[in-house]
């Protein structure tokens, strides 16, 4: 009998050592991973805080003698960034409303309506995701110059080019993020309010769309982040936005210098506000994504 009091104590105390380990290797391993992530940020912040002499130095300390504040005045200046902000928010700002509005409305429609089709068209509008953007850029290009040429409406050189874009692009996976969302809603409610008098589209303002919030907030979640940092297409549209701006601070072309301090400094300013925002309301973003993966 003592013996069996014996080995079970012994066991229990070995499954306590277990989780005890595995608990700190854990934390262990969180921690390693959250520096390694905040490494780069905590770089680009010191980074921008150095002279332009102490950047190229490589005898440098890692934490700067001297912070130069001066270069978060500087950049501002030197490629005018204000007009770069302002438009960066109206390009971005809109396409996020418009996308998500558009988004909203088809992934309720593939959620409650079935029609001849609709399976088919929820996997070619997720199939557009397949297709690199790149791969199809010449041709919308030379579509937004035929459409310039003809009806005189600048999309190209204009915010509005690159607004058209990003809705075109964000919409289709915005759209199944929303469908699985809505797919969770319970019919029963919408179902009521008709009943009491309301039709199939006020039913979906007031009922659908206020339990939606939490899919919807995600959405434009990832079309505002996506867009505030996508450079390649306002780039080549030739729409000045802040990724684009920012490229000038190390042109080095002809009467510019490589200001990488400057460069820091806007990228610390363009960063902070968006990881804020994206911390402020991460519950909303993640409930959303993940509200479709359960069958209930």
């Amino acid at each position: 009998m003592t013996g069996l009091v014996t080995e079970k104590r012994t066991s229990i105390m070995q499954a306590t050592v277990r989780r005890t380990v595995t608990h700190w290797l854990s934390n262990l391993l969180l921690i390693v991973l959250i520096a390694i992530i905040l490494a780069p940020i905590l770089f680009i912040l010191l980074t921008s805080l150095r002279g332009r002499r102490e950047i190229a130095d490589p005898e440098a300390p890692l934490v700067p003698d001297v912070w130069h504040f001066e270069n978060y005045a500087g950049m501002w200046d030197y490629v005018d960034f204000g007009p770069l902000f302002r438009t960066s928010m109206i390009v971005v700002g809109i396409a996020t409303i418009l996308g998500t509005f558009f988004a909203s409305m088809a992934g309720y429609a593939l959620a409650r309506f079935r029609f001849p089709g609709a399976d088919a068209y929820g996997l070619v509008v997720m199939g557009t995701q397949l297709i690199p953007g790149t791969l199809f850029f010449i041709p919308l290009y030379l579509t937004f110059l035929g459409v310039k040429e003809a009806l005189g409406i600048p999309l190209v050189g204009h915010p509005l080019g690159a607004i058209v874009l990003y809705v075109g692009f964000f919409t289709p996976i915005s759209t199944w993020i929303l469908r699985s969302f809505f797919a969770t809603l319970p019919p029963d409610l919408e179902e009521q309010a008709m009943v009491d008098g309301a039709t199939r589209f006020e039913a979906f303002l007031r009922i659908s769309l206020p339990l939606a919030v939490p899919g919807i907030v995600s959405t434009a979640i990832y079309i505002f982040l996506t867009s505030w940092e996508e450079m390649f297409f306002t780039y080549t549209l030739g729409v000045e936005t802040i990724p684009v701006g920012i490229r000038k601070f190390i042109q080095g072309a002809a009467g510019t210098q490589l200001r990488y301090d400057y460069m820091a400094a806007a990228s610390v300013v363009t960063t902070v506000p968006i990881a804020l925002l994206f911390f402020l309301l991460q519950k909303q973003f993640i409930s959303g994504l993940t509200a479709g993966a359960v069958k209930e």
